[in-house]
Formats: C-alpha cells, sequence, structure tokens
C-alpha cells in the first residue's frame, strides 16, 4: 500500500531536505577547498586557544620542578581531553604523555617552526612568544610562525606544535628551547583544536527560527486548502450550501471564490430541477385521476375487460411515479426547513414495519427501549419505510431482515441488512441516485421507478445525518443510517 503523507509535512520534508542538500554542499566545498585541515577562521581560533594554554602551561613550568611538568601537563590533558607533550628540539619527549610521535609527522611540524633563541636567553614568563630578535634566520624555504602545518595527520591522530620559550632542565647549564605539542584521535582535538558546539548552535538556531517564520505560512496554505477540499467533498455530496472563506487576495482566495460560486450555481440548477419535477408531478396527478375515473366507467359498461384492465394498471404505474416524484422533490426543497426534535426509534421502526411489511414475517428487531436520535419523524419514517419496502420485496424470499439500533460516540445508527443477492460492488456509490436501478432489466413486477433510496438519502441528509450501504458476506445488502444522538426532551 503507497503511503500517503500530508501536504503539511511534504512542505516541511522539503525545507528539512533542502537545509540538509545546502550543508552538505557547504561541507564537502569546505572539505576540497582546506583538503582535511581546519578552516583559516577555526585555525586562528584555535590558534588563540593554544597559545594561552601554552602560557599557562611555561608560568606552571617555571614554578614547579622538572619531575612535577609531567603532572602539569596530565591536568592539562585531562581539562582539555587532549594529550599534552613537550618535546626538545629533536623531538625526544621530555614529559607529559608517552605518545610516540611518528617520523612522518616530526620533521614537518618542526621544521615549520621557528629555530630556537640564541644560548643564554632566558625570556621573563609574560614575554610574547616567538623567535627572539637576535636569532639566526629559520632555514631556507621555511616561514618563521609559532605553528607549522596546523594539523598534521599520522596514524589515526592529529598533531600540533608550538615553541616554548627556553626552560631550564637537569644536566644543561642553560635554558633550552622546547616544543609544545598536543595530539587527539579526532580533527577538533575533542573541542580544544575547534570547537563545533558554537557553531552548530549557531546552525540549528538559524533552522529553529527559518522553521517558526515557515510554519505560519505552511499552515495557512493546509489549513484552507483543507477547507477547500472538505467544502468540495460536500458539494460532491450533495450540499450545495457549504461555502468557503474569502479572506485572502491570492490564488486560494480566487480559488475559494470559484467553489463559492460553484456551490451556489449548482444549488440554483439542482433546487430548480426538483422544483421543476416537483411541480410536473403536481400538474399530472389530475390528468391520471381523470384517467383513473374514465377508466372506472368503461369497466363498468362490461366490455373489453382486458384491455382496460391493462389500462388501469398502466395508470397505477403513472400514479406511484407521481407519487414518488413529489414526495422526492418535496423532501429536496424542504432539507433546509426542517426543524430536528428527539425522535424515539423503537415505536416508530415497529410502526413502518407493520405497514410495509407486506405479508412478511421475519424481522429481527433489535433496538433499545428509550433511544432517541435527533430527526424529523415524518421524513425518518418515510425513509425507513423505503428501506424496509425494498428488502422485504427484493429480498424477503431469501432469509430473515435485520433491524438494528445502537448509540456510540454521540450519533445512532440505524442498519436495516438483508440476506438477498446484494448488488454489484460497482453500483453501490450509485444506488442513491434518482432512477438508478442496479438491475436494469427489471419489469414493473421486480422493480420500482429508481427513486426509492433517493428520497431515502435526502430525507435522512434533512434530518441532519448520513446514509450508505455496503454487501453484506456471504450475501445480502446493508443500508445503514446515522444520526445525532438525542436525550428524551
Amino acid at each position: 500500500m503507497k503511503m500517503r503523507f500530508p501536504l503539511f509535512a511534504r512542505i516541511l520534508g522539503w525545507f528539512f531536505l533542502n537545509v540538509l542538500v545546502l550543508a552538505g554542499i557547504c561541507a564537502l566545498v569546505i572539505f576540497l577547498q582546506f583538503k582535511g585541515q581546519l578552516p583559516p577562521l577555526l585555525n586562528d581560533l584555535a590558534a588563540q586557544r593554544f597559545q594561552g594554554a601554552a602560557h599557562a602551561i611555561h608560568a606552571e613550568f617555571l614554578r614547579a620542578p622538572q619531575q612535577d611538568w609531567s603532572g602539569i601537563l596530565k591536568n592539562f590533558s585531562r581539562s582539555f581531553a587532549a594529550d599534552f607533550l613537550l618535546l626538545d628540539i629533536h623531538g625526544n619527549v621530555v614529559a607529559g604523555s608517552t605518545a610516540t610521535m611518528p617520523d612522518d609527522v616530526r620533521k614537518p611540524l618542526l621544521d615549520g617552526l621557528p629555530p630556537p633563541p640564541g644560548r643564554g636567553l632566558r625570556p621573563e614568563p609574560e614575554e610574547e612568544f616567538g623567535p627572539p630578535d637576535d636569532g639566526p634566520p629559520p632555514p631556507e624555504g621555511v616561514e618563521p610562525r609559532a605553528f607549522g602545518n596546523f594539523v598534521l595527520h599520522a596514524k589515526g591522530r592529529y598533531w600540533i606544535a608550538f615553541r616554548m620559550p627556553p626552560l631550564m632542565v637537569a644536566n644543561i647549564p642553560h635554558p633550552v628551547p622546547h616544543v609544545l605539542a598536543v595530539v587527539s584521535s579526532s580533527l577538533t582535538g575533542a573541542g580544544f583544536f575547534a570547537d563545533f558546539k558554537p557553531w552548530l548552535i549557531a546552525i540549528f538556531g538559524a533552522i529553529a527560527v527559518s522553521a517558526l517564520l515557515w510554519l505560519p505560512f505552511v499552515r495557512g496554505i493546509t489549513q484552507r486548502l483543507r477547507q477547500m477540499m472538505g467544502a468540495t467533498a460536500r458539494i460532491a455530496d450533495g450540499s450545495f450550501d457549504v461555502r468557503v472563506p474569502r479572506d485572502r487576495s491570492d490564488e486560494l482566495g480566487q480559488l475559494a471564490v470559484a467553489i463559492n460560486q460553484m456551490a451556489e450555481r449548482l444549488d440554483g440548477f439542482v433546487a430548480g430541477q426538483k422544483r421543476f419535477l416537483g411541480d410536473i408531478a403536481h400538474e399530472l396527478c389530475s390528468p391520471i385521476a381523470r384517467l383513473q375515473l374514465a377508466v372506472g366507467i368503461l369497466e363498468q359498461s362490461g366490455e373489453n375487460h382486458a384491455a382496460l384492465a391493462s389500462v388501469r394498471e398502466e395508470a397505477q404505474e403513472m400514479s406511484a411515479l407521481v407519487n414518488e416524484l413529489l414526495s422526492f422533490s418535496k423532501a429536496a426543497l424542504q432539507r433546509r426547513e426542517v426543524p430536528l426534535v428527539p425522535v424515539e426509534l423503537r415505536p416508530l421502526v415497529e410502526h413502518v414495519i407493520r405497514r410495509e411489511a407486506q405479508g412478511f414475517e421475519d424481522f429481527h428487531l433489535e433496538i433499545p427501549e428509550q433511544l432517541f436520535a435527533m430527526a424529523d419523524a415524518d421524513l425518518l419514517q418515510r425513509a425507513l419505510a423505503n428501506v424496509v419496502r425494498n428488502a422485504s420485496r427484493y429480498a424477503g424470499m431469501s432469509g430473515p431482515i435485520f433491524v438494528k439500533a445502537e448509540r456510540t460516540s454521540g450519533h445512532v445508527f440505524i442498519s436495516v441488512a438483508d440476506s438477498g443477492p446484494g448488488v454489484p460492488d460497482d453500483a453501490l456509490p450509485k444506488l442513491f441516485d434518482p432512477f438508478f436501478r442496479a438491475d436494469a432489466s427489471r419489469t414493473r413486477e421486480t422493480g420500482g421507478t429508481g427513486l426509492g433510496l433517493s428520497i431515502v438519502k435526502t430525507c435522512i441528509e434533512s434530518c441532519g445525518g448520513t446514509v450508505t450501504c455496503r454487501n453484506r458476506q456471504p450475501t445480502g445488502l446493508e443500508v445503514r443510517i446515522e444520526l445525532r444522538n438525542a436525550t428524551r426532551a
């Protein structure tokens, strides 16, 4: 089964997909531009953090003996979640982590640093880091800078290094330069090389603000579309009094105006058609009555009894058709003027069965006492009479007819189910159309005019309810009426 997503979810989905695509393109551009290194802005921010940490570590070293330097670096390692090492100018570990610097990292990382200062110099702790003015020039082709390649990757780890001011170490009578290195298993250095949290917060904040700005716009569009969808569905069911709000000036507002105009014109057409049918049926009553009277007079003369009986049968058929047209037209034209009152169902259904059973006695009635529904008693009785008449006429010989009523969640459901052959599935949606008959070959003995269920639908909708039908399993047809629940007045 194909999954269906509402328009609201689709628009938001495309919005977030667009954001993800743009983010992926930006990430790809950054990766291709900087080839796995940090961008300059992040590089500079990390350099500032690294220099601050180097200042603090150098100050700690000046106040502590050499044997405590490893403990100082371990404290910094725990604080920044990265390994700190103190190296001599040859890349040998003097203090800190026991990590070994790979050969493919030692030369490019250390060669990128400025050369050591001149002998005998001992800068004060507050002196700015960097090569002294009287130091020898850097090697040819190497620019003097505090960092070499800021991040070097080798064997799954990332390295950065910074030249420390000269420090006094054991067995050397003068201060010697050292290198402070930091190694981490991630490019961000657990937030020390680069802290992406503020960037992620800013990105998600921008997405949230964009979503908040989009939500009212998307909700307004989808809500109006749902209103139009509901209005057109009601129009398709024959409720032409529905109207859509016209408070927009865009294309949706123009569509609302078009829907309202269509509903008004359809309402006029259908009401005119039903009024025309009623007028014609009313006008036909008089000539049919005169025809029946003339047939009765001729029958008293005692001649041509067979021909006169046929004429009388035709006149009766015409009279039944006209009466049904009058009922259909009256129910349709009065649907907006019917006051609804609580109607007790059991006595009304029992009365209908007694009048419409036509000699058929096999009814199973399951309607609780004191069950009320909001309806017009005459219209509801007319609708149930047509349903019961159809069931007993077309399926009475196939088994019992079940008439049930129950209350469920504020509504009352009435069902009339027979055990007959049912109707073809493709005919179910058309059963309530005027003059439609599921079996086109029915004669006047086996079928009516095709207005019975149309009258049922019109009467029930006039009572503010709905009516549907379905085929039962294994056989049979069920007509189900839904009305609003009511308590006894």
